[in-house]
């Protein structure tokens, strides 16, 4: 499978509706302070209009009920969640840190393995240290075809690197979303990304 090599993340809708007309083409909704139903509505149908993949964060089951088309899983998600019925009707992805975590994310048959903290991140405290972009490409060696994201304190002059290693998506959230310019630094990833 191949995917948009630019993958940046929100927490709202407002941000996929003002990403979606720069060309992004690929983007996950990652709600977790209020309800994420009417996010969740609107962000399907503002990515069904404009061709791009919108991957729901952690709510699987409304994934399933709103008739989306990807999830994203972080470990402690693959605990509870239904998997038989998200393979039956999601398209998975699954974060990873560590090679069991990397074990476990492959018995899953994800559709995308995503590896981070690739450099040092602001978005959330993490245990892992930053992983660095030589083990990009010792998953990518790992992984095969399975798409790899790099995620983790990305830039766009970082995904260059990251790319090298072997990412096939670079990640972005904070890049972003703290931006003085969000919209001019969307266009520097894709121009990075194209």
């Amino acid at each position: 499978m191949i995917l948009p090599r630019f993958y940046p993340i929100f927490d709202n809708a407002d941000w996929i509706a003002r990403a979606l007309p720069l060309g992004v083409r690929m983007v996950q909704l990652r709600v977790k302070d209020r309800d994420p139903r009417e996010d969740i509505l609107r962000a399907r149908d503002l990515c069904r209009d404009a061709g791009a993949i919108l991957v729901v964060n952690d709510h699987w089951e409304l994934a399933l009920d709103l008739n989306c088309d990807w999830v994203h899983l972080g470990q402690e998600d693959l605990d509870t969640a239904d998997l038989p019925a998200l393979r039956h009707r999601l398209r998975l992805g699954i974060s990873t840190h560590d090679q069991a975590e990397l074990d476990r994310a492959l018995a899953c048959r994800p559709d995308y393995i995503a590896l981070g903290p690739v450099w040092p991140t602001i978005l959330k405290k993490m245990k892992w240290e930053r992983q660095g972009v030589g083990k990009l490409t010792e998953w990518k060696a790992k992984i095969g075809a399975i798409p790899l994201i790099a995620i983790g304190g990305l830039t766009p002059d970082r995904a260059v690197e990251a790319f090298g290693a072997g990412a096939d998506v670079a990640s972005a959230v904070t890049d972003i979303t703290l931006n003085p310019d969000p919209e001019a630094r969307m266009r520097d990833w894709l121009r990075v990304c194209g």
